[in-house]
């Protein structure tokens, strides 16, 4: 069993941990918050959990895995803590701003024998594994990858305030959130691209508030869309040579549907969970529990891989658009 800490207190840090206890690996023991009534109010539904307002004492306590969803920005600072109190650490995604920071962060846990996971969640969907052994013998032409989703902040921005996910210091953005996903889902179905665009709708923050982007491969173009003021309804598509396979979403899939030029259909066994998240947690936690072995530390070096293809390619589609973060001032 391990001992699960959380850093944040948002609706995130709740359904990871639903996720993480869904699995029966975890247990939650230790919760930080800047206010500690924000903690409190936190694990009301809770017993025997610990709450800090201070990050030293927070990580003297006795835990396994912090699992990180503070701002952005800051996953950095709090990772580089935990990792060198020997504390395995769980971010959030987008785990860090550049990747000048991931590098520092693999580093880190290498020097202190412990180990650093995005949360990424759509790639630890058993659809994901399903429809990338699908397209094992199909020859790609094309892919269309959408997520965009009506930001609960727009009120706020309209009204004149910059909330922390629409703002350069805490490393926001259309790109930096939803974005991701499709990132993830790229770099784990082809790999890394040759060449990653990106034009957006660019705010007086410095930010992205919707875009589109293409990432170029040996043989073919990928369409990235995003954004954060609008919702899209848009399936994703993958364009093969025999058909086309047709996903009801990139962030998570419950439906995709494979038909060939000649109209026949093949309509492959996926399902979504009703928490999103408790694939990924429990994945997790088969690496932490037996870290050395040779399948577990396969699965952990190709998941640090895909957090390196995911950060290069973000970092050059921000800069391809002018997207510059404070957090890349040290970059």
């Amino acid at each position: 069993m391990l001992k699960l800490a959380i850093i944040g207190t948002g609706w995130i840090s709740r359904a990871f941990i639903d996720a993480a206890l869904s699995t029966e690996k975890y247990e939650l023991t230790s919760v930080y918050s800047r206010r500690l009534s924000s903690a409190e109010d936190f694990t009301r539904d809770f017993d025997n959990v610990k709450l800090f307002d201070n990050l030293d004492n927070f990580f003297e306590d006795d835990f396994d895995v912090v699992y990180i969803a503070s701002p952005n920005s800051l996953h950095f600072s709090h990772a580089q803590l935990a990792l060198k109190n020997k504390k395995n650490v769980i971010v959030e995604k987008p785990a860090f701003s550049n990747p000048t920071e991931l590098a520092e962060i693999i580093k880190t846990a290498e020097e202190n024998n412990v180990l650093i996971f995005e949360a990424a969640r759509n790639i630890h969907e058993k659809s994901f594994t399903i429809i990338k052994n699908f397209l094992d013998d199909k020859t790609i032409t094309g892919a269309d990858f959408t997520y965009a989703k009506y930001s609960s902040k727009m009120t706020a921005l309209l009204a004149g305030d910059v909330p922390n996910t629409f703002s350069t210091k805490f490393s926001g953005g259309a790109l930096a959130d939803l974005g991701v996903y499709a990132l993830y889902a790229a770099a784990y179905l082809f790999g890394q691209s040759n060449l990653a665009l990106y034009q957006g709708i660019i705010l007086d923050s410095g930010v992205d508030i919707n875009g589109i982007g293409c990432l170029e491969y040996d043989n073919f173009n990928l369409a990235l869309k995003t954004g954060k003021n609008l919702t899209s309804n848009l399936p994703s598509e993958i364009y093969t040579t025999d058909g086309t396979l047709t996903l009801d979403g990139i962030n998570a899939v419950s439906s995709a549907v494979f038909e060939t030029f000649d109209g026949q259909v093949t309509e492959l066994d996926v399902s979504a969970l009703e928490n999103p998240m408790a694939e990924e947690a429990w994945d997790f936690a088969e690496i932490l529990l037996d870290p050395t072995s040779e399948k577990n530390t396969k699965e952990y070096e190709e998941l640090l891989h895909l957090a390196q293809i995911v950060a290069n390619t973000s970092y050059e589609m921000r800069k391809n658009a002018g997207i510059k973060f404070e957090a890349d001032k040290n970059d």
